[in-house]
């Protein structure tokens, strides 16, 4: 039997496997009707609730679909009772973006929060980011 940990591991595992794939219904299983997320490109305020999340990944999966990677290279989880978070970081980029920056490897930065609702762990918050490598 799994454990907290081990469930949310799996969890993030397999939506990293369907974003990579493109499949959106398994991208957005496991999270919470009211969850925030920010991600790299607008709306920079983030959005709000399960609908606007969905909204968020066709441009991706077109972007994906050019050959990109979307690989976890590193992944911890910490689970408590009720509440967890998970933060990765993740190989995310086309051949060509890759070679150009071999030193970063486009490690895509991710932190989720997660709450355990009737039993089963969701994401209540998801945040993605790239290093800042310019000047200010």
């Amino acid at each position: 039997m799994l454990d907290d940990t081990e469930r949310i591991r799996t969890l993030v595992e397999e939506w990293a496997r369907a974003v990579h794939c493109g499949d959106l219904s398994t991208v957005v299983t496991d999270h919470a009707e009211d969850i925030v997320a920010f991600d790299v490109p607008p709306p920079y305020g983030g959005v709000r609730g399960l609908a606007a999340y969905r909204e968020l990944w066709p441009p991706f999966f077109e972007w994906q679909a050019r050959g990109a990677d979307f690989d976890i290279e590193e992944l911890e989880v910490t689970a408590g009772g009720e509440v967890a978070f998970a933060y990765a970081l993740l190989r995310c980029g086309t051949p060509d973006e890759l070679a150009a920056r071999p030193g970063l490897r486009l490690r895509l930065r991710l932190t989720l929060g997660l709450r355990k609702q009737s039993e089963r762990w969701v994401v209540a918050h998801e945040h993605h980011s790239f290093p800042c490598t310019g000047a200010p």
